[in-house]
């Protein structure tokens, strides 16, 4: 039986990074191809190959420092997450679609840099917490509040597609940290409430939805975009027009970024998107891999987040882009064009690959980290430490 004293890895998980680098650079070469009939691609491309030169740079410093520094700087994170969303809203700029979400003209979107801050802070909230998150007073209520608050800015902006990134993510985390099935139903059903009033009072979102349950009937720039997509991804067929010669991609609204995976259909056909799809699949392979050996309940939780986040966005955007669910913009990370969502995602990916250079090496019949499911009501976490205190490791 191997001991759960933590040891230094032999390196970072450098097969995780080698991926991920493969995606950016696919990407690239994705984003041009979607706009190279257009002015603007030059300028495109190189600003996206400047954010991401800049977001690996970012992904290796983090995986140097010691991810435990994190716990100390998740609430000033935190603050500056929230003070950024309320800024956004009183002077950020207004995008094509009405939304108020960036800064610098669009150079910055501070809901990409929240969705980081939030998972790191709720990471060391519920590592510090302990057995106490299924006391719905010290569990449900607070983690309710801390979610509604960074939510309903998000909403407000709005970008319901962002806030329900978020809540999904959190979520996971909660139960994953040993939260109560009752407290999730409550939770669950709380949010499915907020969301279908917000769904009814949003004009954007409700069009959206009406297009959903019926694409034939309703006439609209959501329903076009919806024929649309789903038309190049038929396109496509089995191995695609091959790269750069598509065609309906040029009547598909955003194709660089919200709606690029059809462009990769209409290419590169099923193969590509199977591919990609495969590509992700290592990614949270990795993501959760790194968690189950982390040393110790926040880094657990931190890389549980942070994969999940990776993998829902991921999920949305193939998802709504074959019609599966309503359509919502979220780039696909790593690939779609955007500053401010590939630099955050490889910031990501950094603070994992600082967790994978520290680690233990479990057996069989050691006690996990990280658990799904629970015995005799202990939590999922396991938790060297009372109190939310993280057993010292040898990372640096």
């Amino acid at each position: 039986m191997l001991s759960n004293r933590p040891r230094s890895s032999k390196g970072m998980d450098y097969s995780l990074l080698f991926v991920v680098v493969v995606m950016v650079i696919f990407g690239l070469m994705m984003i041009y191809s979607a706009t190279f009939t257009k002015d603007y691609s030059g300028d495109l491309l190189m600003k996206q190959t400047l954010f991401g030169v800049v977001g690996l740079g970012m992904a290796v410093a983090l995986s140097r420092l010691n991810y435990q520094l994190w716990y100390r700087y998740a609430l000033p994170m935190m603050g500056v997450a929230i003070v950024l969303l309320i800024l956004v809203l009183v002077v950020g700029n207004v995008s094509e679609g009405g939304a108020v979400s960036w800064f610098f003209g669009g150079s910055f979107q501070p809901s990409e840099f929240a969705k980081l801050a939030f998972i790191i802070y709720i990471a060391a909230w519920l590592a510090s917490k302990g057995d106490k998150i299924r006391d719905v007073t010290y569990g449900l209520v607070p983690f309710a509040v801390l979610l509604g608050i960074v939510t309903g800015l998000i909403v407000l902006q709005p970008d319901l597609g962002a806030a329900a990134l978020i809540v999904a993510t959190a979520v996971a985390m909660f139960f994953i940290a040993g939260a109560e099935i009752s407290q999730l139903l409550i939770s669950g059903l709380t949010a499915g409430g907020v969301l279908y009033l917000i769904v009814l009072r949003s004009g954007y979102a409700s069009e959206r939805l009406e297009t959903f349950f019926n694409q034939d009937a309703v006439s609209s720039a959501s329903a076009y975009h919806v024929q649309s997509i789903v038309t190049a991804l038929r396109a496509g067929g089995l191995l695609g027009r091959g790269l750069g010669n598509g065609i309906l991609k040029l009547t598909i609204p955003l194709p660089h970024t919200d709606s690029i995976f059809p462009v990769i259909g209409e290419e590169l056909g099923m193969v590509g998107c199977l591919a990609v799809v495969a590509l992700f699949v290592f990614v949270v392979y990795r993501g959760m891999s790194i968690s189950h050996h982390a040393p110790d309940p926040f880094g657990a939780l931190v890389a549980f987040g942070l994969t999940c986040w990776i993998a829902f966005q991921a999920l949305v955007h193939i998802a709504v882009n074959t019609s599966i669910l309503p359509y919502t913009g979220l780039t696909l990370p790593f690939i779609s064009y955007g500053g401010s969502s590939l630099t955050m995602c490889l910031a990501a990916v950094g603070v994992l690959l600082a967790i994978s250079r520290v680690r233990i090496e479990r057996g069989l019949g050691t006690s996990k980290a990280l658990t799904i499911g629970r015995r005799d009501r202990r939590p999922r976490v396991s938790r060297t430490r009372r109190g939310g205190r993280m057993e010292k490791s040898d990372g640096r």
